[in-house]
């Protein structure tokens, strides 16, 4: 499990009330990433992601497009250390 790396991102624009979280969750698991996704009280949606790196690349590339009915402006990602998640769900 060395080989793994996570990342703290969070997402701005149009991201709550049009299903983000969930295709979120859907995306990540696809691509067998472990953490969570939440909504934040100031409209924004957080997501820590969990796995190999390239994957956890290319999942961070999905969110900058999104669900067709969101519109993302912004996305920051900060490295963090893993967590050792086994899934990935979704929190509030």
């Amino acid at each position: 499990m060395t080989d793994q790396i996570a990342t703290n991102a969070q997402i701005t624009g149009r991201v709550q009330g049009v299903s983000f979280r969930a295709w979120t969750q859907a995306q990540a698991q696809a691509r067998g990433l472990m953490g969570w996704v939440q909504n934040e009280p100031d409209g924004t949606v957080t997501a820590w992601i969990e796995g190999p790196p390239a994957v956890v690349r290319d999942m961070l590339k999905k969110l900058d497009d999104g669900p067709s009915v969101a519109r993302v402006d912004r996305v920051v990602s900060t490295e963090v250390a893993p967590q050792g998640f086994e899934t990935f769900k979704i929190r509030r």
